[in-house]
């Protein structure tokens, strides 16, 4: 069977509603993932196929692509969060943000596919201050030298039922009753995830999308203090927000670095925190302007 959509990156928070809201608007998706057992959620949507697979390996990802009709489109939603320190970036982030790209258009070239989406991050820049920002910005390069009919997203933090932003802070608040915070004038515009997904489904039908991107985000700017305060009253808990010097979160990152489990903070996590993570002064607010939509409040969020 051949199908509409190839949405790689389809299992995680944003790939979930972006998956539904493609059926809803009548596409056919396949979705690879090296987690079958948590794709349960997705297996449940009639029109959306999920099967185990490695991205990472070209062979599959080619034969992924031979599975696309000629006029179907392939959509990355793959994104790391964290890595090792390294020049300009470590293996994690290079094989995600930037070799998986460019593998992507390989597959598609060979396949004679035109329609690539491409979800990148506000501040996304090869010069940027923290690794995740350069490898986004080196996998953005990439799919601009293409000669595929892209376009390029670039959300800021996305929030919703289940994102992996808000709900942490909420968990901490529980916790904790007093939390110190390091950079909690940091600024941030947070979008809703239905408001990203309905972007990305919109352009499929917009050819004036194409060679153009967007940057994504929410009607209202905040700090990252305000956002924990949100996070509390979420919560139903309280908190006591001690703010405290740079080099207190610096140190606080490298301890949650060593810590067993899955990385909760990073010291590249504070390295992107020196530039706002808003609209630029410049910029254009793509979702009401381009895609003609009423944006999601993060108050409104359920």
């Amino acid at each position: 069977m051949k199908y509409d959509i190839l949405l790689i990156g389809g299992n995680g928070f944003v790939g979930r509603v972006i998956a539904a809201q493609l059926q809803l608007a009548g596409y056919s998706v396949l979705v690879p993932t090296s987690h079958l057992i948590a794709a349960r959620e997705l297996r449940m949507l009639p029109k959306v196929h999920v099967e185990e697979a490695n991205i990472h390996e070209f062979d599959e990802l080619q034969s992924l692509c031979g599975r696309i009709k000629p006029n179907g489109a392939v959509i990355n939603l793959v994104g790391v969060l964290h890595d090792k320190p390294a020049k300009p970036y470590g293996k994690v982030f290079k094989a995600a943000h930037v070799e998986l790209p460019k593998n992507i258009i390989t597959a598609m070239q060979l396949h004679g596919l035109k329609r690539y989406l491409h979800m990148s991050a506000l501040g996304a820049d090869s010069q940027g201050p923290s690794m995740y920002q350069r490898s986004k910005g080196d996998g953005e390069a990439a799919v601009r030298a293409s000669n595929l009919d892209w376009t390029i997203f670039r959300p800021s933090v996305i929030f919703g039922a289940q994102d992996q932003f808000i709900n942490l802070f909420s968990k901490l608040t529980k916790i904790f009753p007093a939390m110190p915070l390091a950079n909690y004038q940091a600024q941030f515009q947070p979008v809703s995830v239905d408001d990203v997904a309905t972007a990305f489904v919109k352009s499929l039908l917009m050819p004036q999308t194409i060679h153009q991107s967007y940057d994504l985000v929410g009607p209202t700017v905040y700090t990252m203090k305000e956002i924990v305060e949100f996070a509390a009253r979420k919560a139903k808990t309280s908190c006591v927000i001690i703010p405290v010097p740079a080099f207190v979160g610096y140190l606080q990152a490298l301890a949650f670095e060593f810590l067993p489990g899955p990385t909760l903070m990073s010291r590249d996590n504070i390295a992107s925190m020196q530039l706002p993570n808003i609209l630029p002064a410049n910029g254009v607010d793509a979702l009401t302007e381009v895609f003609k939509m009423s944006r999601r409040t993060l108050e409104g969020m359920q």
